[in-house]
């Protein structure tokens, strides 16, 4: 019922925001001067999901998004997996992919400085993963779309009406991601999937269950791919730097919609720099840049609310950079608190003869490996592929364990740019935690860990994250429902909101949180 209520009360509010807001909202790209509605920093989940609502509730929304517009075609615009070229990475000289070497040898080459897809921000202590472009995080994932245990997310926002985030919002979310499920006669048939099987089989022997997870990846256009019906994304092993085709990425799906609106814009490559109170709103500073990250223009305009969804790491930053300069002097001491890594950590196995990965793998992983339970060490371990081309009987696996270390964002006055707090001595518990599963799996099947794919001599992929999480917690830092403490008409709508570990991938949750957000606040504050 109070679902219901919140949509009626959009609803109804719609005509009268339409009428005074309309004609101070332009139908292109920001420029200097503009007044706005609503304006929201980053084009990711949780700023996807505000944009269309807003645009449905009669609002003009504007995104703001430090990427290029990557677009939607089905041929010739992302790098290839195996030989990124500067369309793989943001602003770097050099590659930095996740498993960094192979029989011990770096595989990262130099190229040419771009604004590509995938960041590798480095934080200090840890190497943090985002997407760059229209589209957030939700270009360069692997898509698999996990609810988490109702549980456990009661006790990590014990704030949040359960009933209503599983009843509702959950639903909604999954509704709008286009979330489905691999056909599981095809998954046991398929050499796409050997790898999937074999990590199945050597987990179950050893006694740990296993699950098949839900995916943003359409599966039915995947088997048309393996029967060469159609062009093959996945089964070209698109994944981390863009998927041509196939995954329902936010492009294909909420800012689709929200552009069906006629009432979204959206300004690529441009970087929110300042938000300052400016009467009863807010001025916003950015800077407008070229393909190699050069500011071109600087540009200044006001908007009525503004909304943080830069991901849990630009969100942060620019909080703590703003309360520390003075700008947002009113927000909460909880800004820049209660970060972590979603306990992230890799791994890989080498496999007897026995036991074939297969030469042809997906790139969209579909199973894991789930050690929830385990009061020693919870951990979920993704089976994740490793599509070389050939079999190397590798198994390799990304963890999400129970991590309960945290870091905090810190504002640097010397150098006025904010570091992190993280070390790398805070990837411990959940090594150990990982460990539980894949100690025990190497000790029953007389196999070994891969030493040769994380560094020269290293078994474990600690020092990066895909799922960076808090910075601005959930009734802590905001209200209730994203509003910051202190600064009126300033929401946070992304992963800064979520306490630092999830245990699952987290793209799921934040969706749902925006929808839950945005419906409160369309009611009660945009009027």
């Amino acid at each position: 019922m109070a679902a219901t209520g919140l949509a009626a009360g959009a609803v109804a509010l719609a005509p009268s925001l339409a009428a005074t807001t309309a004609a101070a909202s332009p139908r292109r790209a920001l420029n200097t001067g503009d007044r706005v509605p609503a304006l929201i920093i980053g084009s990711g989940y949780g700023g996807s999901v505000t944009a269309l609502r807003l645009a449905q509730a009669g609002i003009d929304a504007h995104i703001v998004e430090m990427g290029r517009d990557w677009g939607t075609a089905a041929s010739g615009v992302f790098t290839s997996t195996t030989s990124p070229d500067k369309r793989g990475f943001w602003l770097r000289n050099r590659t930095a992919q996740p498993v960094s070497h192979f029989m011990g040898v770096s595989i990262d080459k130099d190229i040419e400085k771009y604004v590509g897809i995938l960041d590798c921000e480095n934080m200090g202590g840890i190497n943090v993963y985002q997407g760059r472009g229209v589209g957030g995080g939700s270009l360069v994932n692997g898509g698999m779309a996990v609810t988490p245990r109702r549980g456990y997310f009661e006790e990590l926002l014990p704030s949040v009406d359960s009933n209503e985030m599983y009843g509702t919002f959950f639903p909604r979310a999954n509704a709008g991601l286009g979330v489905n499920n691999i056909d599981q006669a095809w998954f046991e048939s398929t050499e796409w999937y050997k790898f999937a099987r074999t990590g199945r089989k050597t987990a179950e022997r050893s006694g740990f269950k296993t699950t098949f997870v839900p995916n943003v990846y359409d599966m039915n256009y995947m088997k048309q791919e393996a029967a060469g019906a159609v062009p093959k994304s996945a089964l070209a092993g698109e994944v981390i730097f863009g998927n041509h085709a196939g995954k329902k990425s936010l492009p294909k799906t909420y800012l689709a919609q929200a552009a069906s609106t006629g009432k979204v814009t959206i300004t690529s490559l441009h970087r929110v720099t300042k938000v300052v109170p400016s009467g009863a709103g807010y001025s916003v500073e950015m800077e407008q840049i070229d393909e190699q990250g050069n500011v071109v223009a600087t540009k200044t305009v006001t908007a009525d609310k503004v909304f943080f969804a830069a991901g849990s790491v630009g969100t942060s930053k620019l909080l703590v950079a703003m309360k520390a300069q003075g700008h947002l002097p009113n927000l909460s001491g909880e800004v820049g608190q209660g970060w972590g890594n979603n306990g992230n950590v890799m791994v890989a196995r080498a496999n007897h003869l026995w036991d074939p990965t297969g030469g042809k793998q997906s790139s969209i992983p579909t199973m894991g490996i789930d050690n929830w339970d385990d009061a020693g060490g919870p951990a979920f371990a993704e089976i994740a592929p490793f599509p070389a081309g050939a079999d190397l009987f590798i198994s390799l696996y990304l963890s999400i364990t129970k991590n309960p270390e945290r870091a905090q964002f810190q504002y640097n006055s010397s150098t006025g740019k904010v570091g992190l707090s993280w070390q790398t001595s805070q990837n411990q518990p959940g090594i150990n935690m990982a460990k539980r599963i894949f100690d025990k799996i190497n000790s029953k099947e007389g196999t070994i860990y891969r030493t040769d794919m994380f560094g020269g001599y290293k078994v474990w992929g600690d020092g990066l994250t895909y799922h960076p999480l808090g910075g601005a917690i959930l009734n802590k830092a905001t209200d209730n429902y994203g509003r910051l403490h202190g600064h009126p008409g300033l929401y946070v709508m992304d992963g800064a909101l979520v306490p630092g570990n999830l245990g699952v991938n987290p793209f799921v949750t934040i969706t749902a949180l925006a929808e839950r957000n945005i419906a409160a606040i369309v009611a009660n504050d945009m009027h």
